[in-house]
């Protein structure tokens, strides 16, 4: 699959997720976002900048639980727990936060 962003056709999988990692751009996570009839926040990009620092020193996307546990410690209780991130990404916090992010599906509980 692909997806056309400023004249640049972007490679996804059929879930959605960047074939190619540096082809993320703020203009594609929002495009990714408008298909799923969602306008992105300040606080969805809280969530996908703190997801993106945290993929870059680990390795790898947070799954659900990790996630929770991040937003706690980085952006409060009041914004660290599963209601709020399933309000924000009612997909799947986990996989929709990180297709907005352009990074890979998260693997284990998500």
């Amino acid at each position: 699959m692909s997806i056309e962003i400023n004249g640049q056709t972007i490679e996804t999988d059929p879930q959605g997720y960047l074939v190619n990692l540096s082809d993320w751009s703020e203009d594609l996570a929002k495009a990714l976002a408008e298909k799923d009839d969602l306008e992105l926040t300040e606080e969805h990009w809280d969530i996908i900048k703190m997801i993106r620092k945290y993929y870059h020193e680990h390795g790898t996307a947070p799954a659900m639980r990790k996630l929770t546990k991040l937003a706690q410690k980085e952006l409060g209780a009041d914004k660290g727990n599963s209601k709020y991130l399933y309000g924000l990404f009612p997909y799947g916090p986990g996989k929709q936060a990180a297709r907005y992010a352009g990074l890979p599906k998260p693997t284990g509980c998500v």
